[in-house]
């Protein structure tokens, strides 16, 4: 069994430190809010987890170091560029694994910090929200070496239901925001659709039941269809984060002269969702966004 530092304990992080303590892993946690160990976090705590004051106390002796958090600002302060970080006291030979979503460069370029102090470093973000990773069942892509993705890979079996390795360090990410940009557009699909059958005076349920058995049919179309058709906005996936992912590859997108208009377009929208003050509702509030 391993020692792992687990830093990041939302709604994602939870579940997998749970999961990680039933398969006998020494847990040592931490979270940027004091009051998650009193609330949130509880529990895991009276499930053995050791609750840690900083990144780097969390990171004593352990042979991975596992962060979920939001941003690239976010990874690389807990890791190296902030106060008391995993760097501090992280051991030679140990492995970082991020499953956060966060820029694919800025990835490479907290990998080799760590990487100098001899710290192996695997992008694996993942897929199925929270939902999935209460159920132990996320989708996983990785980047990082052969060597340290193999290790890695015997830690996420517990909560993941698929892992690709999709090639060096950042390609994790890159595979991440190429599925995002895929299910973004496609829900922003299935709002237009259901809009302009609304606008039509067309049975919505019924419509939704004569398209999703065709070739427009999809693993999207089936849950955000029903959630629109009965004006279910309750959040599945926070609208926010598929913004700030989104927000994330447009960037990424612009820096690399990359045509792609649906990809402008839909981040337009989802701005206007931000806007509208509807970021912790689900994604299909973009059917809100056109009926605005």
């Amino acid at each position: 069994m391993s020692t792992i530092a687990f830093i990041g304990l939302g709604n994602m992080g939870r579940p997998m430190v749970g999961f990680l303590l039933k398969a006998g892993h020494q847990l040592r946690i931490y979270a940027r809010r004091p009051e998650v160990f009193q609330n949130e976090a509880k529990h895991l705590v009276d499930a053995g987890a050791i609750a840690c004051h900083t990144p780097a106390q969390a990171a004593e002796g352990a042979d991975f170091i596992i962060t979920n958090v939001m941003s690239t600002q976010d990874v690389a302060e807990v890791l190296h560029a902030g106060k008391d970080p995993v760097i501090q006291t992280a051991k030679a030979g140990a492995i970082c694994m991020d499953h956060s979503t966060i820029d694919p460069q800025g990835t490479k370029d907290i990998a080799a910090v760590m990487a100098s102090k001899g710290i192996g470093y695997v992008d694996a973000p993942v897929s199925g929200g929270a939902k999935a990773a209460a159920e132990g069942a996320l989708v996983m892509m990785m980047g990082g070496s052969d060597a340290d993705v193999a290790k890695a890979k015997e830690i996420v079996k517990h909560y993941t239901k698929a892992v690709t390795h999709i090639g060096g360090v950042g390609h994790g990410q890159v595979a991440k925001l190429s599925n995002q940009i895929a299910q973004v557009i496609t829900i922003q699909g299935v709002a237009e659709s259901l809009r302009f059958a609304a606008a039509n005076g067309a049975d919505l349920q019924k419509v939704f039941q004569a398209i999703s058995g065709g070739m427009a049919g999809s693993r999207m179309l089936d849950l955000m269809g029903p959630k629109m058709v009965s004006r279910d906005f309750k959040a599945g996936i926070e609208a926010r984060l598929h913004a700030k992912d989104f927000f994330l590859v447009k960037d990424a997108a612009s820096k690399a002269h990359l045509d792609m208009p649906a990809l402008q377009t839909v981040a337009l929208q989802l701005q206007k969702l931000m806007d509208a003050g509807w970021g912790y509702d689900d994604t299909s509030s973009l059917l809100k966004v056109l009926e605005a």
